[in-house]
């Protein structure tokens, strides 16, 4: 990775928080709480990946339709996070890959 690149994931991310400043207020406390929790628990390509752009997406499109962010995504930040994420490598999977791939350890 040269600089160039660094400056542009930079300018990328500064345009991606742009937007979400942007939202209002409700989107913004909600959209917090679901990247919160993505970091945690989310999949490993998530920095490269188009989720976190995809869900500004989402929800600029329910801002557009008069919704409120609850109506969009349910009561359950996680469970619906969890959704986003199900069919996803995650550094969970990682980890049990690792440790169930080292020499002696035999898992039946």
């Amino acid at each position: 990775m040269g600089i160039q690149d660094i400056i542009e994931g930079k300018k990328q991310w500064r345009a991606h928080v742009a937007r979400v400043k942007a939202l209002p207020p409700d989107y913004q406390i909600v959209y917090k709480e679901m990247q919160k929790y993505l970091f945690k628990v989310g999949p490993v390509d998530l920095a490269g990946g188009g989720l976190l752009p995809g869900i500004v997406d989402f929800f600029e499109e329910g801002v557009a339709a008069g919704k409120g962010v609850l109506a969009l995504i349910g009561n359950d930040v996680a469970a619906f996070c969890d959704d986003l994420i199900k069919d996803s490598r995650t550094y969970a999977d990682v980890y049990q890959e690792s440790i169930s791939a080292k020499p002696g350890t035999d898992q039946k």
